[in-house]
């Protein structure tokens, strides 16, 4: 019986070390070089709950990861959505979205831009401004980053940080 256990485990152990891969994926493999990824801090899609009158920015950090310094600029893309919320909040009414000074940025499309400088690993902020809208009642919105695929480079990001809930009471 004794045997049989010993016998059992090595096996178990054998197996395990063989059926490892290594992906050691060497600085300099074409599929990843120019590929990068924008999410939220903290990794997740939490909701952030404000007050109409809070004269502070709200500021939502983004995190850049990148391995490599390029000679060209990445651009991670942002969005403001309404899509499913019943109280949804209005962009120029209930809050604008604004740069570090407060001033308002204006969209191409309905979408927004965060410009990594060499596409170096870095961290950037979106803000936004509350409009402290006389209208009562709690409204929301999400702000999306969102795929930016361009001919040169795309930026992706993660499922579980791509989707920050801002609910305004």
């Amino acid at each position: 019986m004794k045997s049989l256990t010993y016998i059992t485990l090595a096996s178990i152990m054998l197996m395990h070390f063989t059926s490892c891969e290594d992906n050691d994926y060497e600085a300099g493999t074409p599929e990843f070089d120019n590929h990068y990824y924008a999410a939220y801090l903290p990794n997740n899609n939490t909701k952030v709950t404000v007050t109409k009158n809070q004269t502070a920015l709200v500021k939502f950090p983004v995190q850049f990861y990148s391995a490599f310094v390029r000679s060209y600029d990445a651009v991670a893309v942002y969005e403001v959505s309404t899509t499913g919320i019943t109280a949804p909040a209005v962009l120029g009414k209930d809050f604008n979205i604004v740069d570090k000074n407060g001033a308002v940025i204006a969209s191409t499309d309905g979408k927004y831009k965060l410009v990594f400088p060499k596409a170096a690993k870095a961290t950037d902020t979106i803000y936004v401004k509350l409009l402290n809208n006389p209208a009562t009642g709690t409204r929301s919105v999400d702000i999306n980053i969102i795929y930016n695929i361009l001919p040169d480079y795309r930026v992706d990001m993660f499922s579980t940080a791509n989707k920050r809930p801002l609910e305004i009471r």
